[in-house]
């Protein structure tokens, strides 16, 4: 065949793939999501096979080992003891609470490790939503306005105990206005905000909630969680918080919403988080228990897919044997 172009040329041996190659995967882009208790006792979460809710010890010890593996960002997801958790919800900003003092362990032994804080009512809310519960007749409803005035003392104590960068995922109206200007009058200015921004009301949450026990106990969120139908809902969420002055916006679940990760990479300069949820890590952890699936070429495959489709930055539990598997070349 008398061909000019030969599209296979630049396919043939693993060098030349490696020139052409437009995406790359490095450790430093992904961020580990780690979870833990008051207990001195670790224990395994059957909802995520290969995961452990650390006692503060273990958990120390953990991001101790991100950080020898290449991880340089932790994000911290409490469970709280069920004596603790309120109506109002206000253990959040307890400055001796569980995370504070967490903050503050890992920042005296890893100071390099970026730390990054989930701030949201659902793991101090008796009723296990994210933001202040009443009764509206038969129906629940969700102060948005009081729980951003909870979401900002919040985010106050984290950054009081040394976070570096502080997370809302809980989806309330203002709420990163709001927090800005909380950290900043208190002359935290260089804390930085990772919004939510577009966090889907989805199904795949699942196993974590079994991992925090932090399902709602009646009801569910589909009144602040974005509907999976919306996209054009996702650009108008960005616009809101990159003029509320996030520094981050994030996009979850990720697998799911690629096409959402794309069209927010095309409307904004800001960096992208995107988050390969729980529901997401179990499927291929048990499709890959049922030796159908590689778990390396498939973990890998799809987080590339993710970081094509636009993220600067991934949660993922798959986070530290990546981080492995990168270093073995």
């Amino acid at each position: 065949m008398e061909m000019m172009i030969r599209g296979r040329r630049n396919r043939r041996t693993p060098a030349i793939r490696g020139l052409v190659r437009e995406t790359r995967l490095h450790a430093e882009d992904l961020i580990l999501p780690v979870f833990f208790h008051e207990d001195e006792t670790d224990v395994e979460i059957a909802s995520m096979p290969g995961c452990t809710r650390w006692s503060v010890k273990s958990l120390v010890a953990e991001v101790e080992s991100a950080w020898a593996a290449g991880i340089r960002a932790v994000v911290l997801f409490p469970k709280i003891e069920e004596s603790l958790k309120s109506q109002n919800a206000m253990e959040c900003a307890n400055p001796n609470g569980l995370v504070p003092n967490v903050i503050r362990a890992i920042k005296s032994a890893c100071p390099g490790m970026c730390v990054i804080t989930d701030v949201a009512l659902d793991p101090y809310n008796s009723d296990g939503h994210d933001g202040i519960v009443v009764r509206d007749g038969d129906d629940l409803k969700i102060l948005n306005d009081e729980t951003v005035e909870v979401l900002c003392r919040q985010a106050l104590c984290h950054a009081q105990a040394g976070a570096d960068i502080v997370a809302p995922s809980d989806m309330m109206d203002g709420r990163i206005g709001a927090i800005r200007m909380a950290l900043d009058e208190a002359d935290f200015t260089e804390t930085g905000i990772m919004a939510y921004t577009a966090k889907y009301a989805s199904a795949f949450y699942g196993p974590f909630r079994g991992a925090l026990d932090s399902a709602p106990k009646e009801g569910d969120k589909k009144t602040y969680q974005m509907d999976p139908g919306n996209v054009r809902e996702a650009v108008r969420e960005l616009l809101m918080d990159e003029e509320e002055g996030a520094d981050v916006v994030m996009v979850k679940p990720a697998g799911p919403y690629l096409d959402v990760i794309a069209r927010l990479r095309d409307e904004t300069t800001l960096p992208i988080a995107a988050y390969q949820v729980s529901g997401e890590y179990l499927m291929i952890k048990s499709a890959c228990a049922g030796g159908w699936l590689d778990e390396k070429a498939v973990v890998m495959e799809s987080l590339l897919g993710i970081k094509r489709a636009g993220a600067d930055m991934i949660l993922t539990y798959f986070a530290k044997d990546v981080a492995g598997w990168l270093a073995e070349g």
